[in-house]
Formats: C-alpha cells, sequence, structure tokens
C-alpha cells in the first residue's frame, strides 16, 4: 500500500524510531554496567596534575604544560562552575584541547566544530563566527573564561588551552541567549612551568604565520606569559587576502597560598577581504569556478580592532572558594562588501548590490561566584551562588552602496562578475544610526548534590535583569525594553559504576525581542516577549579507560515565541511561531591505545518549523541544518619521532534558508598530516586538507551567498621549543 505520510512526517517517524532505539541503547548499557558493577570498582585517576606552587582547591589550572600530548580533558569549570569531571555533567559538552588544535593545525573556531557533533559552522557573510547550535543560529553565543564576548568578529586561537562547546539551553549560569548552545574559550594564563616555543607555518594560497607562548616563573608565586600571532595569508578564492596580529600578556601571582591574582589584556587586528562567495542557480551552487568573486575586491573590506582585559581573583577559605571575574572589551568593527543576488533566466547575468557597516561596542562584565562544600548526613552537597554585572554600550551605522551615485543594485556578467563601476556609500531612510544602552543584573544558585555513589543530581535558578534603551540617531526616537528571565537548570544522573553516568537533563534559555546583537529596536519587537528554548536530553557518557571517553545523547529542543504575521492584519506580529530540533549525538575523545588518539562523532537532526514563522512555513526544515554528519580524527604515534593523522568529514545536503529552495549537496572531505620530531626541540608538521582535492561547498549566508571548500591545501609548520 502506498504511504499516506509526507517526507517531512516520514523523517520525523523516523527520528522517532532512532530516538527511541537511543534510549532503549542507553537503558540496555545501564543495566550491563549495573551488572558489571562490584563493590571493589574504583574510580578512574584524575589524571597528571599540573606542577604550579599556587593551587587553590577549587581553581581551574589550564594551559600549564608546553605540550599534553593527549586530546581527553576529563574535568572542566565552565558546564557548572565548579571543578567537575565530564563524566558527572548531565550535559552534552565536547572539550577540544590544544593538542588536538596543534594537530590539526586549526586557526579558527570554524575548524574547530567539524569534529564536534550536532554543530556547523555557517558562513556569516565571512565577516564573523557563526554557529548553528543544534538548529539555532548565532553570532553572540561566544564566552572568554565563561565571560560574554558577543561582538560579531572572527577569534583566533593562537592563545588559547582548549576550546568548550556546550549543547542545550544554558542560561542557567550564562544567561541570555545560548538557546542552543554555546562555546567558550579557555585562555593560556601565566604559569609555573616555563615555556618558550615559536612555531612557523606556511602553506598553499600564501599562507604565511607566526605564533610565539613564552611562559616564565618569576618566583614561586608569581609568573608571566606571553602569547603573540603575526599572519599574512592569501585564499583559493581570487583577490581574497588576510592579514592579522595580536598580542596577549598575562601575569600570575599569589599574596597567599591561598590566593591567586591573574590579570590579562590582549589585542587583536584582524583585516581581509570581504568575500560573499559564490552565488546559486536553479536550487544548487551556480557552476563557476569556485574561486570566482563578485564585486570589486578593492573596495571590499573587513577589519576588526579588539581590546580586552581582564582580572581574576581566587581564593579559598576552608571549604567557601571565592572567585570574581572582570572583563572589560573595546571593539571597533566595520566592514564593506558587496553581494551576489539572483541569477537572471538565461544564466548570463547576475545581481549585485553593496553595504558597508560600522559596529563599536564596550562590555564590562563582573561574576562573583562563591562555592562552598558542605555535607548535610550522607549526603554532600556542592552549592553555588553568583553575582553577574554588565553593561554594553552600542553603536550600529550603515550605509547603502549606490552605483554611480544613483542606482542600488547592478546586473553585471555571470562569467565575469568582477566590478569597475564605481560605487559610493551613503544612508538610505533605512539603514541603522543608533546607539544602545544595555544593563545586566543577575543573581543565581545551583546545588550538586551526591546522594550515593550511584545517584548525583543538580538544581540551579537564575533570574536576569535585562534592561535595553535604544535611540535612533536619525529620529530622535528612545525606545526601552526590560526583560525579567528566570531560567531554570535540572540535572539527575545514575552511576551504576565509578566510570559510566546515565543522565537527564531539563533546561531553559531566553532570547530578549532584540535578538542576539540587539542591534535595532521598533514600536513592533519593543512589545515582543523574549523567545523561549526548552531542552530535553537523555545521555550516557562512559569513561572507557582513564583517557578515553564514550558519550551519547538523545534530545528534544523546542523554540517558541517566535514572530509570526497575524493572518488577520498583515501589519502586526503574533508570536505563535515555533521550531523543533529532534537529535541524537555520539562522541569519541582520547586515546584508544598509548599510540592512537581519536576525536570525533556522529549527528542526526531533524529541525523543523513546527507553527508558521515570519520567515517560514509549517513543515520547512530550518536552514543550514544537515540530517547527518560524521566526522572522526585520528592520529597514530609510529615511534617517538614519527607520527600520522588521517581525519573524515561526512555531511548529508542541507538547505541554505528556510525557504528551502536552494540545496547544500553532501560532501565527503579527507584531510591528513605527518609529525616528525627532529629532536627533542625542533618538531615538523605538515597538514593536507581536502586530500582528494572534492569539489564541494561548506556553508552559505543565504540562497545566493554560498561558500566553496578548500581545493587540496597543504600548510606545513616548524615548532621549536627553547
Amino acid at each position: 500500500m502506498k504511504s499516506t505520510h509526507s517526507p517531512a512526517e516520514t523523517e520525523s517517524r523516523i527520528l522517532t524510531r532512532v530516538n527511541r532505539l537511543a534510549a532503549i541503547a542507553i537503558v540496555s548499557l545501564t543495566v550491563a554496567l549495573t551488572a558489571q558493577a562490584s563493590p571493589g570498582d574504583g574510580v578512574q585517576a584524575a589524571g597528571e596534575a599540573d606542577d604550579q606552587p599556587i593551587q587553590l582547591d577549587n581553581v581551574e589550572v589550564t594551559g600549564q604544560r608546553a605540550e599534553s600530548k593527549i586530546y581527553r580533558v576529563e574535568q572542566a569549570l565552565t558546564a557548572t562552575k565548579t571543578n567537575t569531571a565530564l563524566v558527572n555533567v548531565p550535559q552534552s559538552l565536547t572539550i577540544v584541547s590544544e593538542e588536538q588544535i596543534k594537530d590539526q593545525q586549526m586557526l579558527s573556531l570554524g575548524d574547530v566544530v567539524r569534529y564536534v557533533p550536532g554543530i556547523t559552522s555557517i558562513q556569516g557573510e565571512n565577516n564573523r563566527d557563526q554557529i548553528v547550535f543544534r538548529g539555532n543560529s548565532s553570532s553572540a553565543d561566544f564566552f572568554l573564561n565563561g565571560v560574554r564576548d558577543d561582538v560579531q568578529y572572527y577569534r583566533d586561537l593562537y592563545n588559547l588551552s582548549r576550546v568548550e562547546v556546550l549543547r542545550g539551553p544554558n542560561a542557567m549560569l550564562f544567561g541570555r541567549g545560548g538557546g542552543g548552545g554555546l562555546i567558550n574559550r579557555v585562555s593560556k594564563e601565566a604559569g609555573f612551568t616555563p615555556v618558550r616555543e615559536i612555531t612557523l607555518e606556511a602553506g598553499s594560497y600564501g599562507t604565511a604565520r607566526a605564533t610565539l607562548d613564552f611562559n616564565e616563573p618569576l618566583s614561586e608565586r608569581a609568573a608571566f606569559r606571553l602569547n603573540a600571532l603575526a599572519e599574512d595569508s592569501g585564499s583559493f578564492r581570487h583577490y581574497v587576502t588576510l592579514k592579522r596580529s595580536a598580542i596577549n600578556p598575562t601575569f600570575t601571582f599569589g599574596s597567599t597560598k591561598d590566593t591567586k591574582v591573574t590579570l590579562g589584556y590582549e589585542y587583536l587586528h584582524d583585516t581581509r577581504v570581504a568575500d560573499r562567495g559564490v552565488t546559486s542557480f536553479l536550487g544548487r551552487p551556480a557552476d563557476v569556478p569556485i574561486s570566482t568573486y563578485y564585486g570589486d575586491p578593492d573596495n571590499s573590506q573587513v577589519r576588526a580592532n579588539v581590546s580586552l582585559l581582564s582580572g581574576t581573583i581566587e581564593h579559598q577559605a576552608g571549604e567557601l572558594n571565592i572567585r570574581n571575574r572582570t572583563l572589560y572589551g573595546d571593539y571597533d568593527r566595520f566592514y564593506q562588501n558587496y553581494v551576489p543576488g539572483a541569477v537572471n533566466a538565461a544564466a548570463t547575468q547576475v545581481v549585485l548590490t553593496a553595504y558597508n557597516n560600522d559596529t563599536k561596542r564596550r562590555n564590562l562584565f563582573n561574576q562573583t561566584d562563591l562555592t562552598y562544600a558542605a555535607q548535610t548526613g550522607a549526603v554532600r552537597h556542592t552549592v553555588l551562588g553568583g553575582l553577574e554585572l554588565g553593561r554594553q554600550l552600542t553603536d550600529n551605522f550603515r550605509n547603502t552602496g549606490y552605483f554611480n551615485s544613483t542606482a542600488t543594485s547592478l546586473l553585471v556578467p555571470c562569467d565575469n562578475p568582477l566590478l569597475t563601476t564605481p560605487a559610493s556609500f551613503r544612508q538610505s531612510a533605512t539603514d541603522a544610526n543608533n546607539h544602545l544602552i544595555t544593563n545586566l543584573a543577575a543573581i543565581y544558585a545551583q546545588d550538586q548534590v551526591e546522594f550515593s555513589p550511584h545517584f548525583q543530581g543538580i538544581a540551579g535558578l537564575r533570574f536576569d535583569s535585562f534592561d535595553l534603551q535604544y535611540h535612533n540617531n536619525r529620529t530622535g526616537d528612545t525606545l526601552g525594553r526590560k526583560d525579567n528571565l528566570v531560567s531554570p537548570r535540572v540535572g539527575l544522573i545514575y552511576k551504576p559504576v565509578p566510570q559510566a553516568s546515565v543522565y537527564a537533563n531539563y533546561s531553559v534559555s531566553y532570547l530578549p525581542s532584540s535578538g542576539d546583537q540587539f542591534s535595532s529596536l521598533t514600536t513592533i519587537t519593543q512589545q515582543v516577549k523574549p523567545e523561549k528554548f526548552t531542552n530535553h536530553e537523555l545521555g550516557l557518557k562512559w569513561d572507557l579507560t582513564s583517557r578515553f571517553a564514550l558519550t551519547t545523547a538523545v534530545y528534544e529542543l523546542d523554540r517558541t515565541n517566535t514572530r509570526a504575521t497575524d493572518p488577520n492584519d498583515p501589519t502586526r506580529i503574533i508570536q505563535t511561531g515555533r521550531t523543533r530540533t529532534d537529535g541524537l549525538e555520539i562522541g569519541v575523545n582520547g586515546s584508544v591505545t598509548k599510540a592512537w588518539s581519536i576525536a570525533g562523532g556522529y549527528a542526526y537532526q531533524d529541525a523543523v518549523i513546527r507553527s508558521a514563522t515570519t520567515a517560514a512555513v509549517a513543515g520547512a526544515q530550518v536552514a543550514q541544518v544537515p540530517h547527518h554528519n560524521f566526522s572522526l580524527w585520528n592520529k597514530y604515534q609510529f615511534s617517538r619521532k614519527f607520527g600520522a593523522g588521517l581525519g573524515v568529514i561526512y555531511r548529508s545536503g542541507m538547505f541554505t534558508n528556510v525557504d528551502n529552495t536552494v540545496t547544500l549537496p553532501g560532501y565527503t572531505r579527507f584531510d591528513a598530516a605527518v609529525y616528525y620530531a627532529i629532536n627533542p626541540k625542533w618538531r615538523l608538521q605538515a597538514n593536507v586538507e581536502n586530500l582528494l582535492n572534492r569539489k564541494y561547498y561548506v556553508n552559505a549566508d543565504s540562497n545566493t551567498n554560498i561558500s566553496p571548500g578548500s581545493p587540496i591545501a597543504l600548510r606545513v609548520m616548524l615548532r621549536t621549543a627553547f
């Protein structure tokens, strides 16, 4: 009998069955582990401790060793704001270590998330980091050492000890946004193991890059560290270049053995040619050379100047730990670009438009966390109480491009879309010219409870007062919106054996009506309630050995209160829009043997518009969320001197937009690497991207802004420790 179900319904039924099977598998593994448990089972070793004179009971130590040699990180501070073993965190969390970053020569957050299940890096107009977390796109859910770093720019990895990717709503600890997940960068800080390292990189398309990592103990209680970067690189895309430089000094000292102070400053300067990729035709990327550039590269630029000043004070008073973090950020960001549009029916001409945008923002955030370890009878508690205060000042200014000072669009030949027609930039009637003040005050509390060796729980609640004041410089209009947000989190953990946990998690996040960049406010959006993200998750974590872990999770993530057009009055907005992402994630990370390290995983996602929004009809697939992605990186150390790596990335097809009219085809890509230790102080490494030289399209920003993937590319790195 012929099926009466639509493709979307069939897909949903398949996913439901997959999730049920995954849940059954998790329960089955739980039973098996329980059966294997015995009274003599012990907890896995906590791993090597870093050598540093200042060591507080609840302080996370990062970036002290020159090279860790393993991928797996066993515990983290970020997911709970307390040092917690990852196996005891009731949430999907992937940590990409410094060692893995080095082995794959990662240069960006886009590189990092290729081997993280359930995450997609999208184009972001090729001027910023932008990630889709479980079907929810964000350009603002980025944090540095747990503090918000939300301006749109490209972040570098030169000074990081690791990158933490949390999936699912995280408002209880991080505040607004974070509806699908977030990325936290953990920077290196001054420590007490000397590090003197210089890295030189060169490769295809004019790649040239150098980094410095210098750490020096000044005494038993003081240390200094300096990380620096310089890069001047080209691209397989014609006319596209990149120049960036950065410097990051940090200073650590302790007045007593129980108190530690860390101060840091970072300056990043990034300039590049703006590049919006290629257009589409007949529902697919246009059949043009992948190096084709649209517009005028001499008049296209992206610039970011970022200054970050940070300070952390930590003090241990008996069972009470006090931590205070402050981050001040001064951001100056500008981009001017030409945007390819639709192709005519004869495929001979393509529309070009142009604009520029300038954003200046100053952020000041302060967080105070109090953590107390207590015991009531046989029950152990780790209680967290926190306060966060923040203020953000933002200025936005946008201009529209006018060709020959008159037309806002221009037709150019598809086979040669370089532009010679002069363009001038000035404000149109709708271009942004505004000033925003955002004030934040939040309090939160959390209790991690260990009921017995087999049962644990975590419960937390956060209250945010989010106050946005908007002033239109052109019209003089002043608008405001204040939201009081209450964000809960509850997790239950069952540990059949010390090395494994089965968890269930519930969490909620909110996104204010001004969006993740609060770039504007209107009389309509001023009245709109925050969007709500609700996540239900069931997962299993299993430390198969002290250095290798398996994780899996099934989840259902609902986004509600999204905007929709009133069917009875097209001029009004109602909040009946809703999307849902159902998914399955499997992750592996660590050392299978002493010689073999792996990282990667598999994700199945079904992200669907459940109720019509202003952008899409019910039943449409959410943009740039593939149903399947798989990645696996392998490194094998054949001897003390020689090693090799092989990686595979598979992504199924996905739509570029919620109108579901243009598809990015799926692809499989192989990467490889070889490593040779010339002597204890010199190491040579070569990485090959897209080993089989396949043509593919990696992501997009819209139906007509599509980024091709790189052809085969070689990068060689020489590192010396002195």
